[in-house]
């Protein structure tokens, strides 16, 4: 049985960095990664943005070259998946029955996409967008002639994908089942504009659209049908509709969990040398008045990568980083800071008309979040607001003249 001082299981951001950062802190023992993905980390968010569009050649998106983890002596198992931890013994079962002993466990396997689950579902056609190979298969797709795409799920994964598609030339419907998209993440205001510019650039999109059934021909999917009788003819389907938390092998050890794995402020679970990090995990977000909650974003599982590489080195500093997020949409450059979990009232500052504006979120009077579109300023800026979790005058945050930074100063 192979014994390895600290195993990472996930091979995305997450993984990538406990592994780099545990040998910038100085970590000389054995380090092994494991990964369902058969590539080396590479990075997710261009998938849906520079890679599916081609703007990005895989290189490009890799998070660090071959020599890079062969010079720090990380070895990486891709292609295999942990089905089964031992806490007790210290150890990790394959998919292929192979048992590898641990000192330490970082988990780091995000999360599956959700699926439809609807007649129709399983058949070929329909893609995620979730790794590498899924959006490889609809690139080959794309290739062949598929133009006719519905996108289901109003998220960030969907519009961007949408925006995308739309550049490439495809006729694209995106299907949203709440009234609004990105309902769960941002205001009216974001959400307006969003729509406003999808279908400017002739995406047919639609809120309150509820997919019954999806159906097709020789096993491939043809049509989207909704609630309201409407039947779609499309040669594929996307869906982006959130994901699943990977973390049953821990679930069946016996982790504490909810939304996912619960850790604690070191990003420890409630089982003994185990940790988990990013997507897949759920902890007191002192950002979101101690609620606690899975943040899925590239921010999230770096930098709790790297308050577990700083633990596992005896180091007692705990996981309070500010969240922050971004996405590009066409010639729109989105930037999130901060949390608007819970938010009673919002600060429209700009004009959305002149594609440049904000939306400020108050709770209790006090700014937790900011939403900032092609306005890199104030992103910067209102940052020192949320983290000083500053009370201020509407009027002040809504003149565009006054500058975030001088308000922040005064506060």
């Amino acid at each position: 049985m192979q014994s390895v001082d600290i195993v990472i299981v996930g091979t995305g951001h997450g993984g990538a960095q406990a592994a780099i950062a545990l040998r910038q802190q100085g970590f000389a023992g054995s380090i092994l990664m494991l990964g369902r993905d058969g590539d080396l980390p590479y990075e997710r968010p261009p998938l849906s943005k520079d890679y599916l569009a081609r703007d990005k050649p895989f290189e490009r998106i890799m998070i660090r070259p071959a020599s890079f983890w062969q010079e720090r002596e990380v070895q990486m198992r891709g292609g295999c998946a942990v089905v089964k931890v031992d806490p007790s013994a210290h150890q990790v079962e394959l998919a292929s029955g192979e048992r590898i002993e641990y000192g330490k466990l970082i988990w780091a396997t995000g999360g599956d996409p959700r699926r439809l689950l609807c007649p129709g579902s399983n058949l070929a056609g329909i893609h995620c967008i979730r790794d590498k190979a899924d959006v490889d298969s609809l690139m080959a797709e794309l290739d062949g002639g598929a133009k006719r795409i519905v996108v289901v799920g109003g998220g960030y994964i969907g519009l961007e994908a949408a925006a995308v598609l739309t550049k490439l030339g495809c006729q694209v419907t995106l299907l949203e089942a709440l009234p609004r998209v990105l309902a769960r993440v941002a205001g009216e205001e974001l959400s307006a504009f969003y729509e406003a510019e999808h279908r400017a650039h002739g995406v047919d999109l639609r809120t309150g659209a509820q997919v019954v059934a999806l159906s097709g021909s020789n096993g491939r999917v043809a049509a989207v049908e909704l609630s309201d009788g409407t039947v779609m003819a499309c040669d594929a389907v996307i869906v982006g509709i959130g994901i699943v938390p990977a973390v049953d092998p821990l679930i069946e050890a016996g982790a504490v969990h909810g939304n996912g794995v619960t850790v604690d402020a070191y990003c420890r679970t409630s089982l003994t040398d185990v940790y988990a990090i990013g997507d897949c995990a759920a902890y007191a977000n002192g950002w979101a008045d101690d609620a606690t909650l899975r943040v899925e974003s590239v921010q999230n599982a770096h930098d709790m990568a790297s308050t577990v590489a700083r633990h596992v080195m005896g180091e007692d500093a705990s996981y309070v980083a500010l969240p922050w997020f971004w996405s590009n949409q066409y010639d729109l450059k989105l930037q999130t800071v901060g949390l608007n979990t819970g938010y009673d009232a919002t600060i429209l500052r700009g004009n959305p008309a002149e594609r440049s504006f904000s939306v400020i979120y108050l709770r209790h009077g006090k700014v937790v979040a900011l939403d900032c579109v092609n306005r890199a300023k104030d992103y910067v800026q209102g940052r020192k607001l949320v983290e000083g979790r500053a009370k201020v005058g509407g009027d002040k945050l809504a003149d565009p003249s006054t500058s975030l930074k001088d308000i922040a100063s005064s506060h």
